[in-house]
């Protein structure tokens, strides 16, 4: 495995090999001056090579893989085939795609769990140049017979590291039992556990390693600060935050049921506000976050599933309502705000006995974390009869779903496919 290291300054995209057609596009849509992981990436990638790209969250790896794979695609007639861990990351892969490809009459198919199987049979008959799908889907049709990925010549992993956290190496290691083994092969992560070392080493040829920032790493615009507070003044604090940040804020809930809990309260404040999670079906999900880009929704309540892959730029405060899981997803949270070299923001929540999981953090993240004193807290809002409960699917005066029964499931859908095997 070999490193690239380009460090020019001043470089724009007309330098990295692309072709003509493709920096026609890229200056239609303003794109001018490459990010660090697109300077490093591009030109091995255009060039055919297998490339290994570490990197954080919101740094620009979209369009790292994107162009090359374009570019390679066009040359050698083949298929592209990205793979991805969650809905929400294909989704905005697939936008992406489709802003630079229309002018190239480019088809792609988005395979996801939750998705219409029909409209995905539909996509995948007009021979798509580019396939984008969760593990669990693209399993779904070539055990059904319904996908043939042999004209896949260049192949995508992103966000590496998430896919396996979520344990998606054994469906990865059948998907490439479909896929021609002369390819190029381009893996993209933000850390580099040993586990990719092992893909690469089995699956990729000479591939060129590109770093450009190393694990815990998070950006220098990004203000982080601690609360330390009992978990029934949560939603207090969180009261007196809403009213003191007036632009966009994303709150993280260790689970589902917390962040349905936590969306109920915030609307009882007075906040527009959804909610992301699993337990929403692919539309409402869809609603959610195109709703909270739009500025729609002013808050968003959100489970690890909005941790990466959500390409939001300009929220004001990110807030831990919970701690996570792991520090390296403490990370991830972290990264959606203070993106594009814009000032963020991030407060966390800990309880007095979570101090050692802060230790943990602050060794990944290579500083000590500020705790700020506890303001003067709001007095506790007593929650009415009933309140509105779903993400902005339903009016104060008029309930669209019906309340579930005992014989009726909790909710009203669970998602369905192996592609959404997302439990938080």
């Amino acid at each position: 495995m070999t490193t690239g290291t380009p460090s020019a300054q001043g470089v724009s995209f007309s330098d990295l090999g692309l072709s003509p057609k493709l920096l026609g596009v890229l200056s239609s849509l303003k794109f001018t001056i490459p990010t660090p992981i697109q300077l490093k990436a591009i030109p091995i990638a255009a060039a055919g090579k297998d490339v290994i790209g570490i990197a954080q969250t919101g740094t620009g790896k979209t369009l790292a893989f994107a162009l090359p794979l374009l570019q390679q695609a066009s040359l050698t007639k083949k298929q592209g085939l990205i793979i991805v861990p969650t809905r929400e990351l294909a989704a905005q892969v697939a936008e992406q795609f489709n802003a630079i490809g229309k002018s190239f009459g480019l088809r792609q198919a988005l395979l996801i769990g939750g998705g219409a199987m029909y409209h995905q049979i539909e996509q995948i008959k007009k021979r798509p140049h580019v396939i984008i799908g969760t593990p669990g889907r693209i399993i779904d049709h070539l055990e059904g017979k319904r996908l043939n990925l042999s004209s896949v010549g260049i192949l995508v992993l992103d966000e590496a590291d998430r896919m396996l956290d979520m344990g998606f190496a054994p469906q990865i290691k059948q998907i490439l039992k479909h896929v021609p083994k002369q390819r190029q092969t381009m893996l993209f992560s933000a850390t580099m556990p040993s586990e990719i070392v092992k893909i690469a080493q089995e699956h990729m040829k000479m591939p060129v390693r590109v770093e450009v920032a190393r694990a815990g790493t998070i950006a220098e615009r990004v203000n982080q600060e601690l609360f330390i507070i009992e978990r029934n003044d949560k939603l207090r604090l969180l009261d007196k935050l809403l009213n003191e940040y007036y632009g966009t804020v994303l709150v993280f809930s260790r689970t589902k049921y917390g962040a349905k809990k936590i969306c109920r309260s915030v609307r009882h404040m007075g906040h527009s506000v959804a909610e992301i999670h699993s337990n929403l079906s692919l539309p409402q999900r869809r609603r959610s976050l195109e709703g909270f880009k739009s500025g729609k929704f002013r808050v968003l309540i959100a489970t690890d599933i909005a941790a990466r892959g959500i390409d939001v730029t300009d929220i004001e405060v990110v807030i831990n309502f919970d701690l996570p899981d792991s520090p390296d997803d403490y990370v991830h949270r972290v990264g959606r705000t203070g993106r594009a070299g814009k000032t963020g923001h991030a407060i966390t929540f800990i309880t007095p006995d979570q101090r050692s999981k802060i230790r943990m953090i602050e060794r990944l993240v290579r500083q000590q974390l500020r705790i700020s004193p506890l303001p003067e807290l709001p007095a506790a809002r007593a929650m009415p009869a009933h309140v509105p409960t779903s993400s902005g699917y339903q009016h104060r005066n008029r309930r669209v779903f019906r309340r579930p029964t005992r014989q009726q499931p909790r909710y009203a859908h669970k998602s369905s496919g192996r592609g959404a095997r997302i439990h938080s």
